[in-house]
């Protein structure tokens, strides 16, 4: 019975700290806005884990060059939502990755549209864009991690850390984060 009791708190502290960041007003980028209105920050999506990793779900939507080579959380499922296709030729002045026309489909494979994912990219842009298609395929709890796993960049001028990506973030606020791999959490086409 104590156990009851304590999953029940434990599930609703994280429901209370979910529902005051929907409604919390912010000043966020446009770009980094979903449909669904649901942000929280990575330190918030950690413990948010922590209390609850059976219901809230870590999901990385990086390449998985950026999931493999810059890092990730050790239980976050890579299911990358731009793909780097190294036999095209993307490049003019500006990297042009395709949209990875599978990802609704890979994400229904291993979430229900009931489970709460905790959506993170390099640092917000396209954990938002993630979260408004999977909101458009019926996922109603698609949170985006506003300072991405990477973080946002640090401005101050004559700062040796000046334009790198220290200010927040995953990597940057404490959370676990590993090189390790698990090849049940990275993504492999046609696996």
């Amino acid at each position: 019975m104590k156990n009851c009791v304590r999953m029940l708190w434990a599930v609703t502290g994280v429901l209370i700290i979910l529902a005051v960041n929907a409604m919390a007003d912010t000043n966020l980028p446009v770009r980094k806005q979903t449909s669904l209105g649901l942000y929280i920050t990575a330190q918030e999506a950690y413990e948010a884990w922590q209390k609850n990793p059976e219901e809230v779900k870590i999901l990385d939507v990086r390449t998985v060059g950026e999931y493999v080579f810059v890092g990730h959380a050790p239980m976050a499922v890579n299911i990358p939502l731009l793909l780097l296709e190294p036999e095209k030729a993307y490049y003019a002045k500006k990297p042009q990755l395709p949209l990875n026309a599978k990802f609704v489909e890979e994400v229904g494979k291993r979430y229900k549209k009931t489970d709460t994912l905790m959506v993170i990219c390099r640092s917000g842009g396209r954990s938002a864009v993630a979260a408004n298609i999977l909101a458009k395929a019926g996922y109603k709890k698609a949170y985006t991690i506003i300072d991405g796993f990477e973080g946002d960049k640090l401005k101050l001028e004559g700062s040796y850390n000046h334009g790198k990506r220290v200010v927040n973030g995953w990597k940057n606020s404490g959370a676990p984060w590993t090189y390790d791999l698990d090849p049940a959490l990275v993504y492999r086409p046609g696996a």
